[in-house]
């Protein structure tokens, strides 16, 4: 199957899986309110820090070492199950212990019981799946992502209309991450042929761990620098402020499926240009950083704008108090959108260790400043960490690019000037409409307004446009 045709598909169901996920967590929200919803997001926040401490960086190996010699698909696999298997047992004593020292309730307590169910089954998918990828079959992964959310959407929204209970819900995901297990599978050993057997073998295992490392650290920077936030909000604020945050939260991170498939349909493009020309993947990662900009700069400006009518139409007034984090967190989505390319490009160029440093300064940075502000400043805390964490991974992402290409740095700031103009015209043009209009009706007209206002003052061209459209085909 071509790499597009894998691609077309994993990005359609990631696209979907986010948009059903984004209103059905504002089913949730509407109906629960903010302290019961906060502890939701805080037991599955929760274990899935721990998470990484199941995979311990495998699934990847299995994927690139599997694609590379198929006929070790059942050594690799046999061994990477049994040992996440063990690696489960030690996990869920680790989660067991830590959420029983940190003093909470019993419901709470519950509520990361039946969420480490949930990370379980989600663990083993991974590496179902993984085995998957390494024959380059991605439709049946695609379809089971959709089912999957399309299952948990159905039966939560009967709990949430109904009994309104919180270990239900989080039941719920534990029940469709279990089938979603069953379903992977069944299609891994039918693709792949194999029959699993418990497997311990002690040469592999340490040749497993040392090419593991790398990618387990960088499962520990990423789940730490994207949940210790709410694990802290949690102790030092209170389950309601983790409900007021995490609507907002949700709602900003969840547009990162945009870069997330752009990225996906140029990455190749960029290791081949990495080996034989520089000056195309100069160009490729110039233009990337150029689209990212007219994506994120008016999400984020519109955001700011629409940020009070957003929260209130979707999450109700109860949540009024998420309109100061989603003001925050909108800024740093433009960093977000466009570490990216600039990830994208360290990895093609073998620096993957470099950006798996830069991660782990910006995480570190980031719990430093969550455990400094959250006291004094709780959600706005919470908010600037992110901010200023995500701000330090950019700018070390991008000192490191130069030092693979030397990338027009006047063109990029004119282009992101340009953008800010626009975007500061589109500011006020809706913050004059919305007296007039529903909010609904605005999203559209200030978009159309941005796009026609950044090609007059050639913030892109008709050829950027086909360019465009021809690395996402």
């Amino acid at each position: 199957m071509s790499i597009a045709r894998n691609t077309a598909y994993i990005t359609f169901a990631f696209v979907l899986q986010k948009i059903l996920a984004f209103f059905y967590i504002a089913l949730i929200a509407r109906n629960i309110g903010p302290e019961l919803i906060g502890k939701y997001f805080f037991a599955l926040s929760f274990t899935t820090i721990f998470s990484i401490f199941v995979d311990m960086g495998l699934s990847p190996i299995l994927i690139r070492e599997v694609a590379k010699y198929n006929e070790k698909a059942k050594k690799y696999f046999n061994n990477i199950v049994t040992l996440k298997l063990i690696f489960t047992v030690f996990t869920l004593i680790a989660i067991f212990i830590v959420i029983n020292l940190m003093g909470y309730d019993s419901f709470t307590k519950n509520l990361v019981y039946i969420a480490s169910l949930v990370m379980l089954f989600d663990s083993l998918t991974l590496t179902f799946y993984a085995l998957l990828r390494s024959h380059q079959v991605l439709k049946f992964e695609a379809l089971g992502i959709i089912l999957y959310q399309v299952i948990t959407v159905i039966l939560g929204g009967i709990i949430v209309l109904t009994v309104k209970s919180i270990p239900l819900l989080i039941g719920v995901l534990a029940f469709s991450s279990f089938l979603n297990a069953v379903y992977s599978f069944t299609l891994a050993k039918r693709v792949s042929g194999i029959k699993f057997r418990l497997t311990i073998d002690k040469k592999f295992v340490k040749y497993a761990f040392v090419i593991a490392t790398p990618f387990f650290l960088a499962g520990i920077f990423n789940r730490v620098y994207t949940h210790i936030d709410t694990i802290l909000l949690s102790k030092l604020a209170g389950d309601i402020y983790v409900g007021w945050y995490g609507v907002a939260n949700k709602f900003v991170f969840a547009l990162q499926f945009i870069p997330s498939a752009f990225v996906a349909s140029i990455y190749p493009a960029m290791s081949n240009y990495f080996e034989h020309s520089k000056e195309k993947l100069k160009e490729t990662f110039e233009r990337a950083m150029i689209y990212l900009m007219i994506i994120s700069v008016p999400i984020c400006f519109g955001a700011i704008s629409l940020s009070e009518e957003i929260i209130i139409s979707l999450y109700g007034t109860e949540f009024i108090n998420s309109i100061l984090p989603l003001n925050l967190l909108a800024v740093s989505l433009i960093f977000v959108f466009l570490y990216f390319p600039i990830g994208s490009l360290l990895n093609a160029s073998n620096k993957q260790k470099r950006n798996t440093t830069n991660m782990g300064i910006a995480m570190l940075i980031n719990v430093v400043l969550n455990l400094i502000l959250i006291p004094k400043y709780n959600l706005a805390g919470a908010a600037i960490a992110s901010i200023v964490s995500q701000g330090v991974m950019f700018g070390l992402g991008l000192y490191y690019v130069n030092t693979v290409i030397k990338y027009n740095k006047k063109l990029l700031s004119i282009r992101m000037l340009q953008n800010i103009i626009t975007a500061s015209l589109m500011f006020a043009m809706v913050v004059f409409l919305k007296g007039f209009i529903s909010w609904i009706f605005i999203v559209p007209l200030a978009g159309l307004f941005y796009a026609t206002f950044l090609f007059i003052i050639k913030g892109y061209s008709r050829e950027d446009i086909k360019s465009l459209l021809k690395s996402v085909r």
